[in-house]
């Protein structure tokens, strides 16, 4: 009950940043767009103010920290080399999909199409609908198969016969273990 009187200090910090914006100059650099394109764009509903949109002559749009980080995101897919038309496609699929949270993806490119990745097992093709393509974590293959050669013989390439070597070391591993269960 007290929740809704007394609201969290993360609470305010958002509600107080929703009352801030940026004005399109100062988008634009941040962005590292033209005026132009930041026009169109607004216009062509790609990547709208969400704080406030223009509304006749002498009104000003005001942008919020998040839609500068679209802009910014669309120019370097745009720099990429992917088509204005398949990055309109990749921010209206992100928006159907309700990312909020885009600090927490990260978008890959072939130059042809764009993907989503959220995490080291997830990549999303943004392009073909949401369709799931297959992907390998280097990272985590490499975490696995350091956790599990230790456990694993080993042969020195510097010093003799190796199948010598390998079964002396393998010998010498399972005596370990005998003598450990016994």
């Amino acid at each position: 009950m007290q929740e809704g009187l007394f609201p969290d200090a993360r609470e305010v910090a958002e509600h107080e940043a929703d009352l801030f914006g940026y004005r399109g100059p100062v988008a634009c650099s941040a962005a590292g767009i033209t005026y132009r394109q930041l026009d169109y764009w607004a216009r062509t509903k790609l990547v709208s103010p969400s704080i406030r949109t223009a509304k006749g002559s002498g009104s000003q749009r005001l942008y919020s920290f998040k839609d500068i980080l679209v802009l910014k995101v669309v120019k370097r897919l745009l720099d990429a080399g992917i088509s204005l038309h398949n990055v309109r496609i990749a921010v209206e699929h992100l928006r159907d999909r309700g990312v909020d949270d885009l600090a927490n993806i990260t978008l890959l490119s072939d130059g042809t199409t764009v993907y989503e990745c959220t995490s080291a097992e997830e990549v999303v093709d943004l392009l073909a609908g949401g369709q799931g393509v297959f992907g390998i974590a280097v990272s985590g293959a490499l975490k696995e198969l350091t956790g599990s050669l230790v456990h694993l013989p080993s042969v020195r390439a510097d010093v003799g016969d190796t199948a010598t070597q390998a079964d002396d070391e393998l010998a010498r591993r399972r005596q370990a273990k005998r003598a450990a269960t016994a």
